[in-house]
């Protein structure tokens, strides 16, 4: 599965932004997928995650009420919807094809990558 993000940008406090991720290959649709976060100087974290048929759904805390994933599988794309964005939101995102078919939260069930898109909140 090759995976690439797109729909970062600058935004201020209280706005909303759309993350997409676009897939190739057939494993695109029976996979579980997922966002994850790295901001500068700490560890990558779980935002939220996806089973492949899209009737399960997994968020952080932090993103709970404010962000929502979901995926179109006759497109080969998933997205994160985010509202109310926070300062501490800001970090490059990544989408990534899980192993596994449910919407699991562990960085190590994943084997595929995309590439980073940067969203930035400024306060």
């Amino acid at each position: 599965v090759q995976l690439q993000a797109s729909g970062g940008g600058l935004v201020q406090a209280g706005a909303s932004l759309r993350l997409s991720c676009a897939g190739s290959g057939r494993s695109f649709r029976s996979s579980g997928m997922g966002w994850f976060r790295q901001a500068p100087g700490k560890e990558r974290e779980f935002v939220a995650a996806i089973s492949y048929s899209g009737s399960t759904t997994n968020y952080a805390d932090s993103v709970k009420e404010r962000f929502t994933i979901s995926r179109d599988n006759a497109k080969n794309t998933m997205y994160l919807q985010m509202s109310g964005l926070k300062p501490e939101d800001t970090a490059v995102y990544s989408c990534a094809a899980s192993t596994f078919q449910s919407a699991v939260a562990l960085s190590a069930r994943y084997a595929y990558w995309g590439q980073g898109t940067q969203v930035t909140v400024s306060s």
